[in-house]
């Protein structure tokens, strides 16, 4: 699976001169959850900046919605339209409070134009959002939804995860089962399925928006990844 952008977020990767200059250049903006900060089709071209939270990225399909990716502080969204001057391709929507800064377009164009190596920086970006892309396919063309959902959540794991008593891992990011099965290109009955069995085998528990892994390790074999 490939739910994540790079494990060091771009705006992490500026000097913190140029930090702040990019950040100077928007408006800050907080969004509820649920709320859309950007719309599939729509023709507006800023970027945002994450401060804080966590987005997912949605696609409408005849069958249903997919969640392309989860972006979190310091990623950068929209960039796509503010290059290329298309229509956005997807929605963004907040999973609890986001906080941004919303840069216009030609600002954050001017801004990488006048430091190339930050140019460079979302080059980069961009190809390893389409290295995961392609993962996606390949995944959804191949993995059961069992294998997917495994995957899935060891990525949520080793991505989000808090440490419990007991050497169980919860969680963190509220995902709904609904969430959870468009993030898997999968029904949400499918999902409901894999997951009972993972709790017949006592390698999960869960709850509304709540799930804890009780041994990494067979869920990494089942969704054939290795260790980080």
């Amino acid at each position: 699976m490939g739910l994540f952008g790079e494990r060091t977020a771009l705006l992490e990767k500026l000097t913190p001169a140029d930090r702040r200059t990019l950040l100077a250049l928007g408006s800050h903006r907080t969004y509820e959850p649920g709320e859309h900060l950007i719309d599939e089709g729509a023709t507006s071209r800023f970027v945002i900046v994450i401060l804080g939270g966590w987005c997912a990225v949605r696609r409408s399909t005849e069958r249903g919605e997919l969640i392309l990716a989860l972006r979190q502080t310091g990623e950068l969204i929209g960039e796509m339209a503010a290059l290329d001057g298309r229509a956005r391709s997807a929605t963004v929507s907040a999973l609890g409070p986001v906080q941004t800064v919303v840069v216009p377009g030609d600002r954050f164009r001017y801004f990488m134009a006048a430091r190339p190596y930050v140019t460079g920086l979302v080059m980069s970006q961009l190809i390893e959002r389409l290295r995961s892309a392609d993962d996606e396919r390949r995944a959804l063309a191949s993995s059961t939804v069992l294998v997917r959902l495994a995957a899935c959540l060891v990525e949520l794991a080793d991505r989000t995860g808090s440490r419990r008593a007991g050497g169980s891992v919860a969680i963190r990011l509220p995902l709904s089962q609904s969430e959870l099965a468009a993030a898997v290109g999968a029904t949400r009955e499918a999902v409901a399925k894999a997951l009972r069995l993972l709790r017949d085998e006592g390698l999960v528990s869960t709850a509304p928006k709540s799930i804890a892994i009780s041994d990494l390790e067979p869920l990494r074999l089942l969704g054939g990844g290795t260790a980080p």
